[in-house]
């Protein structure tokens, strides 16, 4: 069963997650400068995300409704562990190029993408379903979850770089989650005075055109 915890104040409960996102996110950045030997525009972009989420973490907006359900719980950590599920591994089982230049130019596209999807949400970001306003600029104006299709898109280029069964394996472990999270991010979204007009505005999810 779901969970929705209602807007709190003070320091408990939501000020809790609040430190969690700072930490992990520190975690993040210290584990993309251990990792990556050689920093490419794409990494710095990634990098400045990491430096923004840590200043969000500790100014966003309280919820008034969130979900900590243990689905949705599952969802967030497999959704942060699977891309370095697959460094490691890629570490372990050296994978086969497919097309790198390909893959540079698509993980290249997603880092644009998941910047601006993060600097359209502003203190509005948050990692377990919440309720904390609705974005509708941006990259939100062209479909309803523009930093997963990021994901996506990165998951992609990725594997084009270098892949091999197990990384495919990770990828699709990740994008269950991220699936997952759509839906359970709407079923509170849902809640929004504004979220049938918006819904009304941009149809699609993740894919334009398509879902």
């Amino acid at each position: 069963m779901t969970e929705v915890r209602p807007h709190v104040s003070g320091i408990s409960g939501r000020r809790f997650g609040d430190f969690l996102l700072f930490g992990v996110t520190s975690v993040e950045l210290a584990l993309l400068f251990l990792l990556t030997p050689t920093f490419t525009i794409t990494d710095w972009i990634y990098v400045l995300q990491h430096v923004l989420v840590l200043g969000i973490a500790l100014t966003r907006r309280q919820p008034q409704v969130q979900d900590h359900s243990l689905s949705s719980s599952a969802a967030v950590v497999i959704a942060y562990a699977y891309p370095y599920a697959q460094v490691v591994y890629l570490r372990w089982v050296p994978g086969d190029p497919a097309w790198p230049e390909g893959g540079l130019v698509l993980v290249t596209l997603a880092a644009c993408l998941s910047l601006a999807s993060l600097l359209s949400m502003g203190r509005l970001f948050g990692v377990f379903p919440a309720l904390r306003g609705l974005v509708t600029r941006g990259p939100y104006r062209l479909v309803r979850h523009p930093m997963y299709l990021a994901y996506m898109l990165a998951d992609i280029g990725y594997n084009l770089e270098e892949w091999n069964f197990g990384t495919v394996l990770f990828v699709m472990a990740g994008w269950a989650s991220l699936l997952y999270r759509v839906h359970a991010e709407e079923k509170i979204l849902s809640q929004d005075a504004g979220w049938s007009t918006y819904v009304a505005l941009v149809r699609h999810r993740l894919l334009p055109g398509l879902w």
